[in-house]
């Protein structure tokens, strides 16, 4: 089957052979918005959690714990960010399900996220993407906050928190079967150097 398929940023076609991952699907749901952020929180700690977990070494020491807490903070808020995306933009009349993978080796930690979009939305998220690589990270960001302060609204900053604050690198694939206009499928890819986790 044909695809049409649109790539941006610091995306990976061929993934690194990574010694350690983590896959997890959520299945649509008519759950309220409210019970799933609080199940997306949980998640995003759920996948930081383990990863620490993984690199936790014999040689414990002040330095080492700092820097574990230090990545799991970072994983934390970069998977929460993914996941809160990731559903709220979903298309609602797919079936597909949102799946976040998380690979990790000693230079890097890789996130993966995959949904179906509708196009209009795909359309939108697009321009925003070539926004944010046309432009100063953190002049951006200090725009979207004047934006959010005049709007009374916190949108809008956790792709830009990400490129400011963690030294990420972002990517994204959009894929559209021939056989379904309706949708789009969207995944988005970051990639965070271990060194540089604040």
């Amino acid at each position: 089957m044909q695809k049409t398929v649109e790539v941006f940023g610091d995306f990976l076609d061929a993934l690194p052979s990574c010694p350690e991952q983590l896959v997890l699907n959520f299945s649509p749901s008519n759950a309220p918005p409210q019970k799933r952020w609080k199940n997306n929180g949980l998640s995003a700690d759920f996948l930081a959690d383990y990863l620490v977990t993984c690199l936790a070494s014999s040689e414990e020491s002040n330095d080492r714990e700092r820097q574990q807490a230090e990545i799991k903070d970072s994983v934390s808020f970069i998977a929460n960010e993914l996941l809160e995306n990731s559903m709220k933009f979903s298309n609602t009349q797919r079936i597909d399900s949102t799946q976040i993978k998380l690979y990790f080796d000693i230079d890097r930690i890789l996130f993966i996220t995959q949904n179906s979009i509708c196009p209009e939305t795909a359309r939108t998220f697009q321009t925003y993407i070539q926004k944010i690589m046309d432009s100063d990270p953190e002049e951006l960001y200090i725009t979207q906050l004047e934006e959010n302060a005049e709007n009374h609204s916190d949108s809008g900053l956790g792709l830009l928190t990400m490129l400011n604050d963690y030294s990420a690198r972002l990517g994204w694939k959009f894929e559209q079967d021939a056989e379904y206009q309706d949708t789009i499928t969207v995944t988005t890819m970051v990639q965070l150097p271990m060194e540089t986790s604040p």
